[in-house]
């Protein structure tokens, strides 16, 4: 993000309200903008200039040309290091990079072999992202990340396996509810794992906790109480996110099969299928983001007592301090 690069000036954090949940709707669909996947090394370079410019009391005052390099910016570089992030997991890459996963998941009929197959695909796409785009206070080991993926496989798999033996045994239910309950697996799988893989992949974040800065920028400490918070926001975004793009579609294509898809071809189906996982994508996604503001405002009286009667720089007694919460 725009954030990570240096200057005493303190850059605006969007053009809209973040304090109000239309204002984070409008910024995250900024963000989370495909088309920013077309910015080359040449324009991230460029933005980083024209902020630093900013930041540093060259340029005087927010233009669309320096709106513009913040965008690119917030789309494209880690928020904590300022590094640019690998493009496939990048914010502005979110719906492109999870579309074949997800028709993949959802995709009707798959066996036992094709569900494990697409639910190790999600998860693997999972970790790179949590990798790429976690608060990066406390870097996993390779050890922890290989046993915590493993973890994650087992959880998404175990559930997506189970349900699938369970739900075509249910007595008392009608053949279409069946069919809906079977259609809805990915989604208990995805949910289930993605907590798991939350909380794990960022264990060691609630172990020793993230960096909290005051409003200047200036980092201040570390804090648990902001790692246990960063953490479980994101737990729940995955769960907020997954559901609309997991849910709407198949339920929809189960309705459509019965009458205009009634008796077409499986490429038909699955053209379908994709078509509506990326309308729900690009329409929800935003929403769905916007729940929790990524830059988190905390009062010092939720952290820790160290942080109590704290000063900036200026000799004010600092009321408020922001963390990173990650994705």
């Amino acid at each position: 993000m725009a954030s990570a690069i240096p200057g005493p000036v303190p850059l605006p954090a969007s053009q809209y309200d973040l304090t109000t949940y239309l204002g984070r709707v409008k910024h995250c669909a900024e963000i989370s903008d495909p088309t920013m996947l077309l910015s080359t090394s040449k324009d991230i370079e460029h933005a980083k200039r024209l902020i630093w410019d900013y930041k540093n009391g060259v340029i005087p005052e927010m233009t669309p040309e320096l709106w513009r390099a913040k965008k690119i910016l917030d789309s494209s570089i880690h928020p904590d290091n300022g590094e640019t992030v690998f493009l496939p997991f990048r914010m502005s890459s979110c719906v492109l990079s999870n579309l074949v996963v997800t028709a993949g998941m959802l995709t009707p009929g798959l066996g036992n072999i094709g569900t494990a197959f697409w639910q190790i695909a999600n998860q693997s796409l999972n970790v790179a992202i949590n990798i790429s785009n976690g608060n990066k206070s406390h870097p996993l080991t390779t050890q922890q990340l290989v046993t915590n993926y493993a973890m994650a496989v087992s959880a998404s798999c175990g559930v997506a396996l189970g349900l699938n033996s369970i739900v075509p045994r249910l007595k008392n239910v009608s053949p279409n509810t069946k069919l809906i309950l079977g259609r809805l697996v990915p989604f208990a799988a995805v949910v289930s794992a993605g907590i798991v893989n939350v909380f794990l992949m960022r264990s060691e974040e609630i172990k020793k906790g993230i960096h909290v800065f005051d409003d200047n920028g200036d980092n201040v400490g570390i804090s648990k109480k902001a790692a246990v918070q960063a953490v479980g926001e994101t737990a729940a975004s995955r769960v907020i996110n997954a559901t609309p793009i997991m849910v709407i579609p198949p339920l929809i294509l189960v309705r459509l099969q019965k009458t205009i898809l009634k008796n077409k071809s499986i490429g038909i189906q699955t053209v379908a299928n994709i078509g509506l996982i990326f309308a729900t994508s690009l329409a929800v996604l935003p929403f769905a983001l916007a729940v929790f503001p990524q830059r988190r405002r905390i009062s010092v009286d939720s952290l820790e007592e160290k942080f109590r009667g704290l000063k900036n720089k200026q000799g004010e007694e600092i009321k408020f301090l922001e963390f990173n919460r990650g994705i």
